[in-house]
């Protein structure tokens, strides 16, 4: 018996910066004016919540994504212009990477240096207080970033997978900051790993015996385990597989992922695969799950669905801060 589940879809500038950031900030204020009207006549009833007119409104709000010098962060740039987002022209390299300019569509975005991220973040949120924070820089990044972004209150979206999870979890819990937080942007990755943890949950030891192999193929400057890769693991786990987080198998060359994994030439560069081999003690049952993932729009998609839902819930004041993609499935207004 096999069963396949396939899943595939730079402080030399800084008085400067401050200037020409809010030169850039002025020049949009008047662009993000409310862009619907009604006329209502005396005899006419309306009743219509807040919550209604946020949820109908077609989103509109600025965005900031920190993490332009790289390819993700450049995706969901895209989508966020793509959608009608104001992109703010900011970005921070990595340290000691220097500025550079990342074309998106029509805007300019500067990659400011990684000195001077507090300064111009804290410019740009006095002047943009409704702003929404996107971050896919990276693994070593995580926690430092999360800090300086709960300390100067800027509700975010952290895509960038790594760094101390737990600790993470908490700088947010203590801020009071806003945040959606999560491995996994592709909303229906995060729909398979639901129904992972619901049968986890269901069904306790029920591929006890088992042996488990599992393979996920990253592009080569990917440097850490899949964070989605572990989330599954873990979840055999509880179905009663003895398995070792260390045993999954990392592809990362280029040639291995051609020949063994099978992934397209033109996406050795951008892509996600990943594959769980289940075999009785026998051998007679095998159970084989797949997800794979050529390209980045489905993260981008689903990293611009969990900022509009992170701005929702700014502007309800929701009295829960920290969320993550599931809550995002879960709230059902995805594009």
């Amino acid at each position: 018996m096999s069963m396949s589940l396939v899943f595939s879809p730079h402080t030399t500038f800084l008085q400067n910066a401050v200037v020409g950031i809010r030169q850039a900030m002025s020049a949009r204020v008047n662009s993000r004016r409310p862009k619907f009207s009604m006329t209502i006549s005396p005899s006419d009833e309306l009743r219509i919540s807040s919550d209604d007119i946020i949820s109908s409104v077609t989103p509109s709000f600025p965005i900031l994504v920190n993490g332009c010098a790289g390819k993700m962060g450049q995706a969901v740039a895209k989508a966020a212009v793509s959608v009608g987002l104001d992109l703010i022209p900011f970005s921070f390299s990595a340290p000691n990477e220097g500025y550079q300019i990342v074309q998106i569509g029509s805007t300019a975005v500067q990659i400011r240096d990684y000195s001077e991220r507090e300064e111009i973040l804290s410019t740009v949120f006095k002047e943009h207080p409704d702003l929404i924070l996107v971050d896919y820089t990276a693994p070593s990044a995580v926690n430092v970033n999360a800090e300086l972004y709960c300390k100067i209150g800027i509700p975010f979206v952290m895509g960038t997978t790594g760094g101390d999870r737990l600790k993470l979890n908490q700088i947010v819990k203590n801020s009071n900051v806003y945040a959606v937080i999560s491995p996994q942007m592709g909303k229906q990755v995060v729909a398979f790993l639901a129904a992972m943890e619901i049968m986890a949950e269901q069904f306790p030891g029920a591929f006890a015996g088992y042996s488990l192999q599992v393979m996920e193929s990253h592009q080569a400057t990917k440097v850490d385990t899949s964070g989605t890769a572990k989330a599954v693991v873990s979840c055999f786990q509880k179905l009663g597989v003895d398995f070792d987080m260390d045993q999954i198998n990392l592809i990362r060359d280029p040639q291995k992922q051609l020949e063994m994994v099978g992934v397209p030439e033109e996406h050795l560069f951008g892509h996600a695969f990943h594959m769980y081999h289940l075999a009785s003690s026998d051998e007679t049952v095998t159970f084989e799950f797949q997800h794979n993932v050529c390209g980045r729009s489905i993260y981008a998609d689903g990293t611009i669905d969990a900022a509009i839902f992170l701005s929702n819930k700014v502007k309800q004041m929701d009295g829960k801060k920290l969320y993550d993609m599931l809550d995002v499935l879960r709230e059902g207004n995805m594009r």
